[in-house]
């Protein structure tokens, strides 16, 4: 499963400077706006406990973490959606891309170039909304004006489309982000269809320290059910050079938050975890909430899915209690679970199939 998460802001907000500390890839962190162009994407793998914990358990001689797929994009300004600075480019970007990471520069550095006046949160925060806005108003209108005809011709599926479309834009033009709105799954389907900027899920990345942001400004984002987390990016790319043991030498923390970071965007993208253990692999593999075993069983091997008879299924942590799969069977812990089944974060699976 191949999901990816944008990071996106302002130019000199400490975009780079983050792709760089989560992937440990080289990437151009050069003090000028513009110095990304094409998208750096980097695979991350998601930190999880869980892993190491069943490679000990079932002597695994391989371990496979899940992953999760970062793209930096390259910093937007205002008139973007009109082609200001690299606009188009940039917003074509962030339609490929399934969730958002909007980095918000809060740290007060002068050697820094600012593009913008002051350091502004909620000013740099509008400026992208805007701009993703109007890219999506745009995109909604020419639809409407596409579906005319068949509206005229009274088709069903049209007409449903133009409502929920109306719907949209009428928000666009009070300045609202799509996704912070209720829709039905029926709509939530036609919206998805268009890639539209606002009705990816995001996250917002506070640079800075926390003394560096006023408390109103987090309570605001509170308040608002803005997901937020705080990160001194810098901070953690220097960090990130060095082993946890070593960090204290160097006044850097031991723990990084650049670990919480990726953990939240996987859950932003609405994944879960499940598992398979043996002697030769540990593997964590990524599936959609609310899949049922059979599609697990899909993400190991497409024919797993079509073929499927049964799942074995039981709680990495039961496993790790009962030690192991031979004691886990004599308790009774190991479930047999049919197509029905919705499958669980922390689910040890065995897919039994005709394949």
């Amino acid at each position: 499963m191949s999901l990816s998460i944008g990071i996106v802001g302002l130019p000199n907000v400490g975009k780079s400077t983050l792709f760089q500390a989560i992937t440990k890839k080289q990437v151009d962190r050069s003090n000028y706006p513009f110095c990304t162009i094409d998208p750096n994407v980097g695979v991350v793998a998601v930190p999880d406990k869980r892993v190491d914990q069943l490679v000990e358990l079932t002597n695994s001689a391989k371990k496979i973490q899940a992953t999760v797929e970062f793209v930096d994009i390259a910093g937007l300004v205002k008139g973007a959606n009109q082609g200001e600075g690299l606009g188009n480019k940039f917003l074509a970007n962030i339609r490929e891309v399934d969730a958002i990471i909007y980095v918000l520069r809060c740290f007060q550095n002068e050697k820094i170039i600012n593009t913008q006046s002051q350091i502004d949160i909620l000013k740099d925060k509008e400026i992208l909304d805007m701009e993703l806005i109007l890219k999506d108003t745009e995109v909604v209108e020419k639809r409407i004006e596409g579906l005319e005809k068949e509206v005229r011709a009274k088709k069903k599926e049209a007409i449903k489309e133009q409502e929920v479309l109306t719907k949209a834009l009428n928000l666009l033009h009070e300045g609202k982000i799509l996704i912070e709105n209720s829709w039905t799954s029926e709509e939530e389907k036609i919206l998805n269809s268009y890639q539209l900027l606002t009705f990816k899920k995001r996250l917002y990345l506070l640079n800075g320290k926390e003394e560096e942001i006023a408390l109103k400004i987090k309570e605001l984002f509170t308040k608002n059910n803005w997901q937020f987390i705080i990160i001194d990016i810098l901070t953690e790319f220097d960090a990130s050079a060095f082993k946890p043991e070593e960090r204290g030498e160097f006044d850097l923390p031991e723990e990084l938050r650049i670990d919480d970071l990726v953990k939240e965007s996987y859950k932003l993208l609405d994944l879960i975890t499940f598992f398979t253990t043996g002697a030769d692999e540990t593997r964590a593999w990524t599936l959609k909430k609310g899949s049922a075993a059979p599609q697990a069983g899909g993400v190991i091997h497409s024919d797993f899915e079509q073929y499927f008879i049964r799942a074995e299924i039981i709680n990495w942590q039961e496993l790790i209690n009962a030690d192991g799969f031979v004691k886990a069977k004599e308790k009774g812990l190991i479930r047999t679970e049919g197509k029905e089944y919705i499958v669980q974060d922390g689910d040890v699976i065995e897919i039994k199939s005709k394949a």
